[in-house]
């Protein structure tokens, strides 16, 4: 079984940038589809981005397309989000998942904190 290990989270402020990291334990790493969710406070938690197994194919939620960018390296076991030109708005819990495609989310990190100051 997997494990999720998240990382890089922290205080930015408005327009700067982030990547989080995703450390995943267990040699099937390269055979799920990776994602990220978040949480804000008050808020439910929502999808933020996928990435196949193979890397070729990926998908974002629209609020965020064109500033976050996932990708994934199978020799490192490790899946990451870039995050650019950060808003308040994206400060969240950010969660790193797994899956057997980009919409059966079955493993959750414990999540990785992100605060954006105005």
């Amino acid at each position: 079984q997997v494990q999720l290990v998240e990382s890089g989270g922290g205080l930015v402020q408005a327009g700067g940038s982030l990547k989080l990291s995703c450390a995943a334990s267990g040699r099937t790493f390269s055979t799920y589809a990776m994602g990220w969710f978040r949480q804000a406070p008050g808020k439910e938690r929502e999808f933020v981005a996928a990435i196949t197994w193979s890397g070729r194919s990926t998908r974002y939620t629209d609020s965020v397309k064109g500033r976050f960018t996932i990708s994934r390296d199978n020799a490192k076991n490790t899946v990451y989000l870039q995050m650019n030109s950060l808003k308040p708005e994206d400060t969240a819990v950010y969660y790193c998942v797994a899956g057997s495609t980009t919409y059966n989310w079955e493993l959750w990190g414990q999540g990785t904190q992100v605060t954006v100051s105005s």
